[in-house]
C-alpha cells in the first residue's frame, strides 16, 4: 500500500507526466527508520524536513505538524500488513503545481510514503569487505542546497554506477573545492588516533540525522574527539578507520580505500553505544 496525501491506495493516481518531483526534482524527501512502530529519532526527521521545504520555498500546511508526520508514518507502515518489527520508510513532499517549468507561485504541497520491511530490528554490525573509491566525473557544490535531500540525486546516482561497474562498495563524492563530503548514500567519519572527522555541512554535504546522532554519542565519549573540518583526499591514506553513516544501516566501516586497509574497532563501540541509546527512546 501506498500512502498518497493520508489516503492508502494500491496503486497511485499521480500523473508522474505534470509532477514537478518527476520532471524537475522539485520535491525533498526522508527516509526513515521505524522500530516497533515508533520512528526512530522523529524530531529530527521532522525538523529537517521543515527546514528543506523552506530552503525550497514550499507552502507548509498548519495540519503537517510533528504529530502528524509520525502519524501518517505509522499509518504507512501498518498498511503493509508485515509482522516485522522494522521498516525502513520513505516519505517524498512535492511541489503541487503542473509540469510547467515555472511553478507560478504555487508553493502548496503533496506527499507519497511507501514502507518495506527490514531484517534486522535494531543496527548490526556488517563485517563483510568494504572498498570504496573517489567519484571525480562530477562535483557536489559546496552551498546550503547541496545539504537538503532533494530528489534530484544525479551526482550520487552515477557515483552508485561507476562503484557497480568497477567493484567497489561505494563511492566518496567530492566537492568543488576537491575535499571529501560524504558517501554516496551517508555522511563520512574518519578516524586517526583519538580524534574523529567529519566535514561540516558548508562543504556541501547533507545534514544527515545519523551524523547527527554519532556527533551527540562522540560529545559524551571519554576518549575520542570530534572536529568538523574539510577532509582532503590525502588524509584517507593515513586514517586508522573510516565509516559512513545513515539511518537504515547506522554505522557501515569502510575496510579498504586504494592499497590502504583499515580497522573496525570505533565503528563496533559507536555501534553499540547507538543500539543502547534507541533502547532507551
Amino acid at each position: 500500500m501506498i500512502n498518497v496525501n493520508g489516503k492508502l491506495v494500491s496503486t497511485t493516481d499521480l500523473a508522474i507526466e505534470n509532477n514537478r518531483g518527476f520532471l524537475y526534482g522539485d520535491a525533498v524527501f526522508e527516509t526513515v527508520r521505524v522500530l516497533d512502530k515508533k520512528v526512530l529519532f522523529a524530531e529530527d526527521h521532522y525538523f529537517r524536513l521543515m527546514s528543506s521545504m523552506r530552503i525550497m520555498r514550499m507552502e507548509i500546511p498548519m495540519h503537517f505538524t510533528l504529530e502528524n508526520f509520525q502519524e501518517e508514518i505509522i499509518k504507512t507502515v501498518e498498511a503493509t500488513a508485515s509482522q516485522a518489527k522494522a521498516f525502513r520508510v520513505r516519505l517524498t513532499v512535492y511541489r503541487d503545481a503542473t509540469g510547467k517549468y515555472l511553478p507560478q507561485e504555487n508553493k502548496t504541497i503533496g506527499f507519497v510514503a511507501t514502507a518495506e520491511a527490514l531484517e534486522e530490528a535494531l543496527y548490526t554490525f556488517q563485517d563483510q569487505a568494504y572498498e570504496v573509491e573517489l567519484y571525480k566525473d562530477f562535483y557536489v557544490a559546496a552551498n546550503l542546497l547541496s545539504t537538503v535531500k532533494t530528489t534530484n540525486r544525479a551526482v550520487n546516482v552515477l557515483a552508485s554506477i561507476f562503484a557497480s561497474e568497477n567493484d567497489y562498495q561505494n563511492c566518496l563524492l567530492v566537492n568543488d573545492k576537491k575535499n571529501i563530503i560524504e558517501a554516496v548514500n551517508g555522511n563520512l567519519f574518519v578516524v586517526s588516533q583519538n580524534t574523529i572527522k567529519t566535514p561540516p555541512l558548508d562543504e556541501g554535504c547533507v545534514k544527515g540525522i545519523m551524523r547527527k546522532q554519532i556527533i551527540e554519542l562522540l560529545a559524551k565519549h571519554p576518549n575520542l574527539t570530534l572536529e568538523e573540518s574539510p577532509i582532503s583526499p590525502f588524509e584517507l591514506q593515513k586514517a586508522d578507520e573510516i565509516f559512513i553513516t545513515n539511518v537504515i544501516v547506522g554505522i557501515q566501516p569502510i575496510t579498504k580505500y586504494r592499497k590502504k586497509t583499515f580497522t573496525t574497532q570505533v565503528s563496533k563501540e559507536l555501534l553499540d553505544r547507538l543500539n543502547a541509546k534507541i533502547r532507551l527512546m
